[in-house]
């Protein structure tokens, strides 16, 4: 059955087959046994079609127009005559596991752009709202020869780390006046921004805009940079105007030839790859563990006991781990 043959996903990707390619991105995400095997040989196989595209991760707080900035972003970087693919993870119930998947709603003149890809992918449970097979559908978008793949998480904190360690620019949206400047730094974003922009500098928000840019600056003077030859610019845009959007594509670009110049950007890549072989570790040695019939056995009752109180966190976590080695 050609579906169970993983060189009709490969031959797909490599064709630049849309509707293979979708099926291809579906196969990783499924969380089937047979269907991870046949995952893992079909990304080995399309690897070394890998590593030429711009990877970029975007993010922003709540309000900051992340959808729209992507639309308008997206039909400029087209317009330069590249072609892109948008990994759009969307926010999932916890207790349904169901997620709205709405991005083709939201970028509806990107999404019938010929030159663009959209894929929406439910977030499931991962910190950072950042889907557990992001890493590997983004690689399938690079073989599949698109120039720009942009990843667009939910919300903003801490847990966006999991996204700045797998792009090579990442953009964080703000907007003036949201009381967040200050915020902002505290959980760290600021940290791993390759660059700010204020969004929704239009109409009578300029002026706003403008002096939010001034205190996100100096703001970022207090940080060190992760660069030795990058330090995070802050940029006011439009998304709805397109007002300095051009601005915003030509940092990326600046960004990457100077990292290009030295061993930068090399290394950045390097260091990425390992981090994601610990993470699909980490992942292994999970699934293994509840697939243990020691600790299926034992999970029920030590979940009991530490809910009654009977039983500590830490002891219980030891008497799991223990369960394994029998």
């Amino acid at each position: 059955m050609a579906l169970k043959n993983p060189s009709y996903y490969i031959d797909g990707v490599l064709g630049r087959d849309r509707r293979i390619l979708a099926k291809t991105i579906t196969l990783l995400e499924s969380a089937r046994t047979d269907h991870q095997e046949l995952a893992r040989e079909v990304l080995d196989s399309l690897l070394p079609h890998t590593g030429r595209a711009i990877r970029l991760g975007i993010t922003g707080v709540p309000g900051a127009g992340k959808s729209t900035f992507i639309e308008s972003f997206g039909r400029y970087v087209i317009e330069q005559d590249k072609t892109l693919a948008v990994l759009a993870i969307d926010p999932s119930s916890r207790r349904s596991g169901g997620s709205v998947l709405a991005d083709k709603t939201r970028m509806e003149q990107l999404s019938m752009n010929p030159a663009a890809f959209i894929r929406p992918s439910p977030a499931g449970i991962t910190l950072g709202g950042v889907a557990r097979k992001t890493r590997e559908s983004m690689l399938v978008c690079e073989a599949a020869g698109f120039d720009v793949v942009i990843v667009e998480t939910v919300g903003v904190g801490q847990s966006e780390t999991s996204v700045a360690g797998m792009v090579d620019f990442f953009l964080v949206l703000m907007i003036s006046g949201a009381g967040d400047e200050i915020q902002g730094i505290k959980k760290g974003l600021m940290e791993l921004a390759d660059a700010v922009a204020i969004n929704k500098a239009d109409g009578g928000n300029i002026q706003a805009a403008e002096r939010a840019r001034r205190e996100y600056l100096s703001a970022l003077h207090l940080l060190k940079p992760a660069s030795a030859v990058w330090s995070p610019p802050v940029l006011t845009c439009s998304a709805l105007t397109m007002q300095d959007i051009d601005t915003v594509w030509e940092t990326v670009i600046d960004h990457r030839q100077r990292l290009s110049e030295t061993d930068e950007f090399q290394e950045k890549r390097r260091s990425q790859a390992v981090d994601w072989m610990w993470t699909m570790v980490e992942e292994g040695l999970r699934e293994q563990f509840h697939a243990h019939a020691g600790v299926r056995e034992l999970l029920p009752e030590v979940i009991a006991r530490v809910s009654r109180g009977e039983l500590a966190p830490g002891a219980a976590a030891r008497e799991l781990l223990d369960s394994c080695r029998k």
